[in-house]
């Protein structure tokens, strides 16, 4: 409106009142230009002659009574806003995957889209999918967005970013966060899975060639993952940097380097029998292990809410500035997310620790007969779970196992003589270390 009048395109402009006009100083600023060009300006509830002094300067205190007001009603908004925030409650419409129950009440997971939300994460922590094949396939599924639309590019990125999704309420315009009241979606193993896929540590970019090892191994030297390349019926990996001394490996070295790891995880028959009984000790005894965990989990827990108060308190008494106590909420509360998983699932006892680890010890004895087996895409994700650092040097490759993958390998077999301390002998003919 007023670059409509700047440009002559009116000879002035009607006005309820002067609160509707000036919402801030700034705004009558520019009123006020317009008015000593020569624009008429009227208002219908104030009788005001704009061009005398007198009627100006009554004009002018009415401005600021009025920007006073607007202040004073932000203020309260403001009030009623972060008090249902600290509630844990989230005065605005409700993202994609749960539902508004009106004012006072949480969020609830929509029963149609939450699954598909759920479905979304779970798509993506694939590394699989970018995100415009991840929305034509949500969109297949039946995903729409709050106008019945499908889920744009730019809306699939805010969903992937909203740790509203595991129970937390982050404000974007000042980077606030907050506890929700709401119940979440997703673990927050799966939301930080994600978030290394977006922030492109894993890569999700569509291969010419779906080689097996592609990003899998780096340079030595420069650290950059190694490219592959076909030639004549050979996958070689070679490393683009100049600066590097050459370095080029055949897929089919690669593969021997890992089976050799994989076949150092295979047990033995007294190795398989010593381990059995060793679990089966532990499922007795799981417990009063189980409620000294719950313990340990709930002293963290309170740590952490000392930590938020002392934080707070800092913060109030101008110790530290507003950008970095906000930064360092926000980590304290993911910590703090995450400790509640693991005491929630304790507590339901949806797996058990003695459970987890015949799951694991099951995964090492058979990783070799997985990855001869295996699809390549499985064979990647095997590679992933098991190894950490796969560098090449020249034609020389070095893989290193994850834990606890590595501790299996480290294990020495004793041929003669007393096992050595704080390890248990099987069989007599080799040990293995405790498990922790």
């Amino acid at each position: 409106m007023l670059r409509r009048l700047r440009r002559g395109q009116a000879q002035g402009i009607v006005i309820h009142k002067i609160d509707r006009s000036a919402r801030n100083l700034k705004d009558w600023s520019d009123l006020g230009e317009l008015i000593d060009q020569g624009i008429e300006v009227h208002f219908v509830n104030e009788s005001l002659d704009l061009h005398s002094r007198g009627g100006r300067l009554s004009a002018d205190i009415q401005a600021v009574v009025a920007a006073d007001y607007i202040r004073n009603l932000r203020e309260e908004t403001r009030k009623g806003f972060y008090g249902r925030i600290k509630q844990g409650l989230f005065p605005l419409p409700a993202p994609v995957g749960y539902l508004d129950k009106g004012k006072g009440r949480a969020k609830e997971p929509d029963p149609i889209a939450a699954p598909l939300v759920r479905k979304a994460f779970e798509m993506y922590a694939t590394a699989r999918y970018n995100l415009d094949t991840l929305g034509r396939e949500l969109h297949r599924l039946g995903l729409r967005n709050k106008r019945g639309g499908p889920v744009t590019r730019t809306g699939l990125s805010t969903l992937l970013n909203n740790p509203f999704y595991i129970g937390l309420i982050r404000l974007k315009r000042t980077g606030e966060t907050f506890p929700g009241a709401h119940p979440p979606l997703i673990p927050k193993l799966l939301f930080d899975r994600v978030h290394s896929v977006l922030t492109g540590k894993t890569n999700t970019r569509s291969q010419k060639h779906d080689f097996l090892f592609r990003r899998l191994l780096a340079c030595k030297h420069c650290g950059y993952s190694l490219v592959g390349e076909l030639h004549k019926g050979h996958v070689y990996y070679r490393c683009q940097s100049k600066q590097c001394p050459v370095t080029c490996l055949r897929e089919e070295v690669v593969e021997e380097a890992l089976r050799q790891v994989l076949a150092a995880l295979r047990f033995s028959g007294p190795e398989k029998a010593c381990l059995k009984a060793r679990l089966e000790r532990l499922k007795v005894t799981w417990g009063d292990r189980r409620e000294d965990e719950i313990k340990s989990l709930m002293l963290r827990q309170n740590q952490l809410q000392d930590r938020l108060h002392r934080l707070t308190d800092a913060f109030l008494d101008g110790t530290i500035e507003k950008p970095l106590f906000e930064e360092r909420k926000a980590v304290l509360l993911m910590e703090r997310k995450a400790v509640e998983e693991n005491l929630a699932n304790l507590r339901q006892d949806r797996q058990s620790v003695p459970d987890r680890i015949t799951e694991f010890l099951e995964l090492a004895g058979t990783a070799s007969f997985l990855y001869k087996t295996g699809l390549a895409e499985e064979k990647r994700d095997l590679v992933k779970i098991v190894t950490s650092n796969r560098t090449v040097d020249g034609k020389n490759i070095v893989i290193e196992p994850l834990n606890p993958f590595q501790e299996i390998i480290k294990r020495h077999p004793v041929l003669s003589g007393a096992p050595e301390r704080n390890r248990t002998s099987i069989a007599g003919s080799a040990i293995l270390r405790p498990i922790r």
